[in-house]
């Protein structure tokens, strides 16, 4: 288990559901051919499709960037190994539902693998409901491997991108978006829309969309860590695999506008399916025909938890 090295937390800007609902119709329709984004209540995330282990998106909204790639290129480092329940401490939730990106414990499972985190961490009286989902690379067939996590474990490595709440129902930004017609991801329009109408303030979204029609582009890092350094970002795309994916597919998202100086991942999806696909969302690769539903909340705090000393920026696609 890592000891954690230093939490660092800054204050992030909060403009009203109302304001921001605006903002993102306006930056969104300039990616997408139909756009609706509006204020509306939580579903009950604990119903299908989601199955999340509480019923919103609500109550104290933070985010947090644990570990980080320096960890994992050029070459990993086994000892960054994380816990659910401590995270929530650091970021000053205790009990907190967490959902985000991260890594799989490579100790705890014998592999590498990537992380769906779906936990509501433990609070006093109460044990921790983990609802994870990891994925790796079926040694079989070499094709995507979706399993549960353990009900018990709350443990991750290396990275996380997670956003964090008391799990409460309450009101959130609802965005549907159909046949993209722009560049960007759903979750890179997002963010590039924040920081181009708030350049000189931090802002950050966290919450779980879906691809309801299409499909999308995601990886898997491989089951065994590279023992060649992986040294750009060419070298890494090439050490990953890479997978096409088909709806419905349920994200879990973490974005950043701009980094106030705490060398953040701007931007980090992992996803899930209940049929058995999963991993790092990129981009849809049928643009024509997509469609998104999602729902998100602005956090007011974002914690940079062990922050790496030696950095770089390869990797972090």
């Amino acid at each position: 288990m890592a000891n954690i090295s230093e939490t660092e937390r800054v204050q992030l800007h909060v403009p009203g559901l109302e304001e921001l609902r605006n903002v993102l119709q306006a930056g969104l329709e300039k990616n997408f051919a139909e756009v609706q984004v509006s204020v509306t209540e939580c579903p009950d995330l604990t119903k299908d499709p989601f199955q999340f282990p509480v019923k919103g998106l609500c109550g104290k909204p933070r985010i947090t960037d644990v570990g980080g790639v320096p960890y994992l290129v050029p070459l990993v480092q086994r000892d960054k190994e994380y816990n659910m329940n401590t995270i929530s401490k650091e970021v000053e939730l205790p009990g907190a539902f967490i959902l985000g990106a991260a890594a799989a414990p490579n100790r705890i499972i014998g592999m590498n693998a990537e992380m769906m985190p779906l936990v509501r961490t433990e609070a006093e009286g109460r044990p921790a409901v983990n609802s994870s989902y990891v994925s790796s690379i079926n040694p079989a067939d070499g094709q995507c491997l979706q399993e549960r996590y353990s009900d018990e474990d709350c443990n991750f490595a290396l990275l996380g991108n997670l956003f964090a709440c008391e799990g409460k129902p309450g009101k959130v930004i609802e965005v549907q978006a159909k046949k993209r017609t722009g560049d960007n991801s759903l979750v890179t329009a997002l963010r590039k829309t924040l920081e181009g109408h708030y350049p000189d303030k931090t802002l950050a979204l966290g919450g779980t969309f879906i691809i309801q029609k299409g499909k999308a582009k995601i990886h898997i890092m491989p089951r065994e860590f590279s023992v060649c350094p992986l040294n750009s970002d060419d070298e890494v795309n090439k050490w990953l695999k890479h997978f096409e994916v088909s709806a419905p597919f349920i994200c879990q998202s973490v974005l950043v506008s701009r980094d106030p100086g705490l060398d953040l991942r701007v931007e980090h999806s992992h996803g899930f399916s209940h049929h058995g696909e999963g991993g790092h969302y990129y981009i849809d690769t049928t643009p024509d025909s997509v469609e998104y539903l999602g729902y998100f909340m602005p956090a007011e705090f974002v914690y940079r938890i062990d922050r790496p000393k030696q950095t770089h920026k390869v990797g972090r696609e």
